[in-house]
C-alpha cells in the first residue's frame, strides 16, 4: 500500500479496529477513533480499510450493488476536499436524508391563518389577549419554520446496504443526527478530533464521550510544523506569544497588517459574523470593490451558502463571478465558475445553457443586516443560488475545508475557556503551510 510504516500507537489502533470489525461490531455499533491534528488519523484509517479488503459501496444505481464503504462527512466542503483527495465522500444529510418541503399552498394557508388570528386580536383584552398573542407568537415561528426544508429518513439510503459507515470531521454532528445513522443498524467508524468546535447548538454527539482509541502522538513530519505546534499549544490553553514560528507562521497585532497586505495573506478566518461582516466589506475597499450592494466581479471571493446538487455548487466552496447583470431587486445574474475551473452552467426547459441567478439578499446584509429577510423572500428565492462574499469566513464556515494560507482574527470569540480553545484550535488547523495569527 506505501513504504509508510506506522508507530506503535497507530499499529495498535490499526488491530483494535480491525478487531472490532471483525469481531464486535454485534455488540458495540459505534467506534470511535479520535486524534488531534497530526497523529494519523486517516493514515490508520488506510491501512484498516486495505487490511480489511473493504472498497467504496456501489448501489445499485450505480450500475450493480457492491457492498462497502460508504464515508460522509458533516459539511459538504469536507466531503469535496476528501473526494479531491481520492477517498468518494458525500455529506451525511445527503446519504441518510430525503428533502421535502411545504408546498406553497400550505404556507399561504398557514399565512391566512395568522393574519385571520392577528385581526381577531384587536377585539380582546385582558388575560385572553395574553393568551391570544401567545398563540399568534406560537403560529408565527411554525410558519417560519415551514419555510425551511425539511428532512426525513430515506429508508433506501446507501447506509442499509453499506457494510461499514465511515463518518469524518464529526464534531458538528448533533445528537438527532446520530440517533438517526444508528437506525441503520450497520457498524459505524467515526473519526474525530475532541480539539475542534461542536456544533453550534448542543454538545457533539461523538465526541461528548471518551473515545475507544486515542491517537495521542503527534507523528514525526508533523511534530515539526510550527503549524501543528501552534494548534497544540491552543488546544492546551498555552499563551501563543507574538512572533515568527518558521518563515511562514508567526503571530502578530491586528495593528501590523493592512486590510492591502491580507488581501495576500491567504484565506481569512475569524469567530463571529459580526466580525466577518466588516472584514469582509473592508477587504472589498482594499481591493478597491466596495461601495455597490452586488459583487463587481474581477476578484470577488464568493463562497456557496447553499448545496445545488443539479448544478454542483456545495456549501462552503468558493465561486468566480463574471459579467455580472443587475436583474433587479432580488438577484443577479452572472457567468459562474468553481473552484476546479468548470463552469457552472443552469439549463433551462430546453435544455440551453444559461446564466447563473444568484440572490442579493447575504451581500446586502453587509451594507445593512435585516434579520426579516429570509421570512420574507423564501417563496422568492428557493430556485436561486444562495452566495456571500468570502473574503472573510467564521471558523464554523471553515470547518472540513484546508487552504495553503491562512489568516486568524482573532475577536475573542468563546464563551468559556474550552469553547475558545477549540474555536483557535479550529482556526488554525485549517492552514496547511502558512498561518498569520492575528490577535
Amino acid at each position: 500500500m506505501t513504504s509508510f510504516t506506522p508507530s506503535a500507537q497507530q499499529s495498535a489502533a490499526i488491530r483494535l479496529t480491525r478487531e472490532w470489525f471483525e469481531t464486535r461490531t454485534h455488540a458495540q455499533q459505534v467506534l470511535r477513533l479520535f486524534g488531534y491534528a497530526g497523529s494519523g488519523k486517516s493514515t490508520v484509517l488506510k491501512f484498516v480499510l486495505d487490511e480489511l479488503g473493504l472498497s467504496p459501496h456501489r448501489s445499485d444505481r450505480e450500475g450493480g450493488c457492491m457492498p462497502g464503504v460508504v464515508t460522509a462527512t458533516f459539511t459538504g466542503k469536507a466531503a469535496l476536499v476528501l473526494s479531491r483527495k481520492g477517498t468518494p465522500a458525500r455529506t451525511i444529510h445527503s446519504l441518510i436524508y430525503s428533502v421535502s418541503e411545504a408546498t406553497e399552498e400550505e404556507i399561504e394557508a398557514a399565512t391566512r391563518k395568522v393574519r385571520a388570528a392577528e385581526i381577531e386580536i384587536r377585539t380582546l383584552s385582558g388575560f385572553d389577549r395574553t393568551a391570544a398573542e401567545a398563540g399568534i407568537e406560537a403560529m408565527r415561528q411554525a410558519l417560519s419554520a415551514m419555510k425551511k426544508p425539511r428532512f426525513a429518513l430515506n429508508p433506501e439510503s446507501d447506509a442499509a446496504d453499506a457494510r461499514l459507515i465511515v463518518l469524518d470531521e464529526v464534531s458538528m454532528v448533533g445528537e438527532d443526527m446520530a440517533r438517526d445513522l444508528m437506525s441503520f443498524g450497520k457498524p459505524i467508524l467515526v473519526l474525530g478530533d475532541p480539539g475542534q468546535l461542536p456544533p453550534i447548538k448542543g454538545a457533539g454527539a461523538f465526541t461528548n464521550v471518551a473515545p475507544d482509541i486515542m491517537l495521542t502522538e503527534i507523528h514525526r513530519q508533523a511534530a515539526e510544523s510550527a503549524i501543528i505546534r501552534l494548534a497544540t499549544m491552543a488546544r492546551e490553553g498555552q499563551p501563543i506569544g507574538f512572533g515568527s514560528y518558521d518563515a511562514h507562521v508567526a503571530k502578530m497585532h491586528k495593528g501590523d497588517i493592512t486590510p492591502e497586505q491580507a488581501l495576500c495573506g491567504g484565506q481569512l478566518i475569524c469567530g463571529m459574523n459580526a466580525t466577518r461582516l466588516q472584514l469582509n466589506n473592508g477587504m472589498r475597499a482594499a481591493a478597491g470593490l466596495g461601495g455597490t450592494t452586488i459583487p463587481s466581479g474581477a476578484g470577488e471571493k464568493i463562497i456557496c451558502l447553499k448545496n445545488q446538487n443539479d448544478l454542483g455548487l456545495i456549501n462552503g466552496m468558493f465561486l468566480t463571478l463574471e459579467d455580472i447583470v443587475d436583474e433587479g431587486s432580488l438577484y443577479f445574474s452572472a457567468v459562474v465558475t468553481d473552484e476546479d475551473g468548470r463552469r457552472v452552467e443552469p439549463t433551462d426547459h430546453k435544455g440551453r445553457a444559461g446564466r447563473l441567478r444568484i440572490y442579493k439578499g447575504h451581500f446586502e446584509d453587509h451594507i445593512a443586516f435585516d434579520r426579516d429577510r429570509n421570512d420574507r423572500d423564501w417563496k422568492d428565492k428557493k430556485h436561486l443560488t444562495e452566495a456571500t462574499y468570502g473574503w472573510a469566513i467564521t471558523a464554523h464556515k471553515a470547518q472540513g475545508s484546508q487552504w495553503e494560507n491562512v489568516i486568524v482574527w482573532d475577536d475573542g470569540l468563546g464563551r468559556s475557556e474550552l469553547d475558545r480553545r477549540r474555536w483557535l484550535y479550529t482556526a488554525i488547523t485549517r492552514a496547511e503551510r502558512g498561518l498569520v495569527l492575528l490577535a
